[in-house]
């Protein structure tokens, strides 16, 4: 009996004495960004005040707190006074604002002192809305993700942003729901249920081939899961699959958070060296940084039938 205590003592001993096993990273957070507030597309007032009602009752019921990115120049193509009480119902649905500039034109057409006038037109009425509720803009979203051709162009716009208070939102998951979002809306208005129906589960199927390969270029980069910050348009699309969309988040283990918690993960800390003409997402820049290569071959692209359906109804490919 004593020898049996005394070997169970042994084997508690070893235990207490063996290493902890470090806890496995918690899993990744995903903010939501809608661009182009108070829509992707205008056809008409009804369409756009009704898909904005269905998208941010999808977002409360969910809980997310998502942030809105402006285009003020959009307020004046339908009814001014509709468009700026969307804008309202966004920030009365707990919803957070930022700045896209007035026009979303190019900073590569426009160059850097007409682009910096442009975001500067672009926060007049959106700032007013958020000073009436005490809050001030804090986020800038760059049109098409083109940061600067040249050196002294990044530069400078940086420089002028970070002057006036704002802070660039990056973009860590990308699917691309602006390509899907226009042929959708095409057959949502002449009521084409069976396109409608394909171009929703072609849309899913590519956000959840892109979330899954983000995160694979994370952990390619830091090893681990990082606080993503998914960028997506106000659209009929996004408001028909918002609950889809999440459940494609949350079935992969992932939760939300708020742009401002997002950003405090320190991989948005690590530089951007990207200086061209191309806009490109924040992994891609950070490989050039951490000189680590990307998951290339299993990146995933648009449907060739959705690139085709795009390009029937636009002609604005950069």
């Amino acid at each position: 009996m004593l020898k049996l205590l005394t070997a169970m003592l042994a084997s508690l001993t070893l235990l207490c004495a063996a290493p902890v096993r470090a806890a496995s990273p918690p899993a990744g957070q995903v903010a939501l960004t809608f661009d182009d507030l108070p829509g992707l597309s205008l056809p008409n007032q009804r369409y756009v005040d009704s898909f904005n009602h269905d998208l941010l009752t999808g977002l409360r019921r969910h809980r997310i707190a998502a942030t809105g990115f402006v285009n003020e120049g959009k307020l004046d193509e339908l009814d001014r006074g509709h468009q700026i009480a969307i804008l309202k119902r966004w920030l009365q649905a707990g919803m957070d604002l930022g700045n896209h500039t007035y026009s979303h034109e190019s900073l590569n057409t426009l160059g850097a002192r007409p682009f910096v006038a442009d975001i500067a037109k672009g926060e007049k009425v959106t700032g007013a809305l958020m000073a009436a509720r005490h809050r001030h803009l804090r986020w800038f979203r760059f049109p098409n993700l083109e940061t600067g051709a040249d050196t002294a162009t990044k530069s400078f716009v940086a420089g002028w942003l970070a002057a006036h208070g704002y802070r660039s939102a990056p973009v860590t998951i990308d699917p691309d729901d602006w390509e899907f979002a226009e042929p959708y809306d095409d057959a949502v208005l002449h009521h084409d249920h069976a396109r409608a129906a394909y171009i929703r589960e072609a849309y899913l199927a590519h956000s959840a081939l892109t979330i899954d390969w983000s995160r694979k270029a994370a952990h390619a980069l830091f090893g681990r899961d990082i606080a993503y910050v998914m960028l997506l348009h106000a659209s009929k699309l996004n408001a028909d699959c918002i609950d889809s969309l999440t459940g494609l988040i949350t079935r992969r283990g992932m939760h939300f958070t708020s742009l401002d918690r997002a950003m405090r993960d320190p991989a948005y800390r690590t530089p951007d060296p990207y200086v061209g003409a191309d806009g490109i997402e924040w992994l891609e820049r950070w490989s050039q940084a951490l000189h680590r290569e990307l998951p290339w071959d299993d990146f995933p692209e648009v449907p060739a039938s959705i690139v085709t359906s795009y390009d029937k109804l636009e002609n604005d490919r950069h």
